[in-house]
C-alpha cells in the first residue's frame, strides 16, 4: 500500500526547526509590543470578490496563483493569497475607523498561492505583517521602514538592504503607465510570453520580468520618477529625509513596483545578498485607495509583510542547531522507580523545571546515551536503591559530578536548584 505524503508546495516543520519559527514569532510580538501593534486574526479563506477587488483581477495573484474553490452554499472562496485584504475587510466590517485616531495593527499566520515551489517559496507559506491605517502623515512610511527594520536586526540578519521608490498617485502613474506602453509596443513581439501578455493588462509588472531579453528593452524605458506630481515628489522627498534621519541607509530604485494594484506613492523591498535569487525577507508600501475600494471610507495606509520560510533559511544559515534547553533528563527502571519518576517529574514540572521523562524501560546505559543527547543540563537517576530509600542521584552532564539527595530535599531546594541550572546554560 503506498503511504500518504504531504500535497506538493507544503511542508511540515518539524521540531528541530520549530524553534526558529517560536524565534521570529517572539521576536515579532516584542517589536511590534513596544511600538503600540495590535495583533489582528483574519480567517484563513475569504469571498473571493475581495481580492479580486482588493489585488486586483489583473494581478498575476489573481489571474493564475489563487486557490478558489465552491462551498455547499455555491459560493465562490479563496483561501487567502496575502494578509492585507482581510485585514482591511475586517478593518471597514468592525467599525475600527470609528474609534477615531490611527490604527496600528499585525498579524502574522499562512497564506497560499499556486507557484512553483523552491527553497523560501511553498504553496503555502507564513507572513508576519504590519497595517497602519489612518494616517497619510510621510512619518507612518518610515515608521513602517524602521520596525521592519528593527525586527529583523533583533533578529540577528545581517547583508540586507533597502530598495526603495514611489509610484506616485493614481493619476500619476496612469500617465507612466501610457508612457511604458507606448516605449514597449514595438518591441512587444520580442518581450517574454508573460511582458507581451501584461502590456496592456498590468504593464508595470513588466519591470519585474526576469528575462534577460526583456530587462535589456528596459534598460531605455521612461522612469516613473518622472512622472511624479510635484505633491508625489515632495512626498517622497520627505520620506527620504525621515529615513535619512533614523541613519536607515536606502537604494533607490526607479523600476520598483510591487505585485498588487492597491500601492501608491512609497513602495519598498528589504533585500538580503544571502538568498540568491529570491533576495526578498520583507516588502510593503502605501495604499491609499484600498479602503474606499473595498467598500470603506477615504483611508490612508501603508504596511508591509515578511515571509516567515525566508526568514527561517537566514536564521539556519546564522545559528546552527543546538539540542533543547532542557534543565533534566529523568531515567528510572524498576515497577516502583518508574511510579516514583512519574510522580517526580510532574512535581518539578509545577515547580517551572523542564524535564523528559524517559518512558523506554530501557537499560540504563541506553538511557543515559538518550540523556547525553537530549541537551539536558543534569541526569536524575532512580532505581531500585532509590526507590526504596526515596532519594534520586543528580548527575551534572557536563561535568560528571554526581550526589545523591532525598527526593524531598530535591524539591525544597527548587531555588538552589534553578540558580545552578541557569549558571550552567
Amino acid at each position: 500500500m503506498s503511504t500518504v505524503q504531504a500535497i506538493r508546495g507544503t511542508r511540515d516543520i518539524l521540531p528541530e526547526e520549530v524553534k526558529y519559527w517560536q524565534q521570529v514569532e517572539a521576536v515579532s510580538r516584542e517589536v511590534l509590543g513596544r511600538a503600540a501593534y495590535q495583533e489582528i486574526r483574519t480567517p484563513t479563506f475569504e469571498q473571493t470578490e475581495l481580492f479580486e477587488r482588493g489585488v486586483g483581477e489583473a494581478t498575476d495573484i489573481v489571474s493564475k496563483e489563487m486557490y478558489t474553490f465552491r462551498d455547499r452554499g455555491d459560493r465562490s472562496l479563496t483561501l487567502r493569497p496575502e494578509g492585507t485584504a482581510g485585514v482591511v475587510r475586517a478593518y471597514i466590517e468592525h467599525h475600527l475607523h470609528a474609534q477615531g485616531g490611527v490604527q496600528r495593527l499585525w498579524y502574522l499566520g499562512p497564506m497560499f498561492r499556486y507557484e512553483r515551489p523552491q527553497a523560501g517559496r511553498q504553496r503555502q507559506f507564513h507572513q508576519v505583517g504590519v497595517e497602519v491605517l489612518g494616517s497619510a502623515d510621510p512619518r507612518a512610511d518610515a515608521e513602517v521602514i524602521a520596525i521592519a527594520s528593527d525586527l529583523l536586526t533583533e533578529l540577528g540578519l545581517k547583508n540586507l538592504r533597502l530598495e526603495f521608490n514611489s509610484i506616485g498617485d493614481q493619476s500619476d502613474r496612469q500617465q507612466y503607465r501610457e508612457a511604458l506602453i507606448h516605449y514597449l509596443t514595438p518591441h512587444k513581439a520580442d518581450l517574454d510570453a508573460d511582458s507581451q501578455d501584461r502590456l496592456t493588462r498590468n504593464p508595470l509588472r513588466i519591470l519585474d520580468s526576469k528575462d534577460q531579453k526583456t530587462q535589456t528593452i528596459l534598460q531605455d524605458a521612461p522612469s516613473i520618477l518622472d512622472f511624479l506630481s510635484p505633491d508625489s515628489q515632495r512626498r517622497f522627498e520627505q520620506v527620504q529625509q525621515l529615513l535619512a534621519d533614523l541613519n536607515i541607509p536606502f537604494n533607490i530604485n526607479s523600476r520598483l513596483v510591487r505585485g498588487l494594484d492597491y500601492y501608491t506613492h512609497t513602495v519598498f523591498e528589504i533585500q538580503s545578498d544571502d538568498l540568491g535569487s529570491q533576495a526578498t525577507v520583507c516588502a510593503g508600501g502605501r495604499y491609499d485607495g484600498l479602503v474606499s475600494e473595498l467598500g470603506g471610507p477615504e483611508t490612508s495606509a501603508v504596511g508591509w509583510a515578511s515571509g516567515l520560510e525566508r526568514l527561517i533559511l537566514l536564521l539556519q544559515q546564522l545559528q546552527p542547531p543546538h539540542p533543547a534547553n532542557l534543565d533534566f533528563y529523568l531515567v528510572s527502571r524498576g515497577d516502583r522507580a518508574e511510579a516514583q519518576s512519574m510522580k517526580l517529574a510532574q512535581i518539578l514540572r509545577r515547580l517551572g523545571f523542564s524535564v523528559e521523562l524517559d518512558l523506554s524501560g530501557s537499560a540504563f546505559g541506553k538511557q543515559f546515551k538518550r540523556a547525553d543527547r537530549s541537551g539536558a543540563i543534569a541526569c536524575l537517576i532512580l532505581g531500585d536503591a532509590e526507590a526504596e530509600s526515596e532519594t534520586v542521584q543528580l548527575k551534572w552532564l557536563a561535568s560528571g559530578e554526581q550526589e545523591s539527595l532525598p527526593q524531598a530535599e530535591l524539591l525544597t531546594q527548587a531555588e538552589t536548584l534553578r540558580h545552578k541550572l541557569d549558571a550552567l546554560k
